[in-house]
């Protein structure tokens, strides 16, 4: 389970590796990859959704709009 706060590429890479029970080096190229195609987007001036995490909008100053859940 992922917690909020400061997560490490490291950090990630495992628990990926872990939950979706693959090898370390394909988690770490799945999240190069990710990386690379939100970056690109937000280049392109538009904006990247995250499904369950939110959006992050482009702009001199990148923004961050969190989904909201209803609990």
């Amino acid at each position: 389970m992922l917690v909020c706060g400061q997560m490490k590429k490291a950090d990630l890479i495992k628990e990926l590796s872990r939950t979706s029970k693959i090898e370390t080096g394909a988690a770490a190229d799945h999240i190069d990859r990710t990386v690379t195609r939100i970056l690109r987007t937000l280049r392109a001036g538009k904006p990247a959704h995250l499904p369950g995490l939110g959006t992050i909008t482009p702009g001199k100053e990148w923004g961050f709009l969190p989904d909201h859940h209803d609990h």
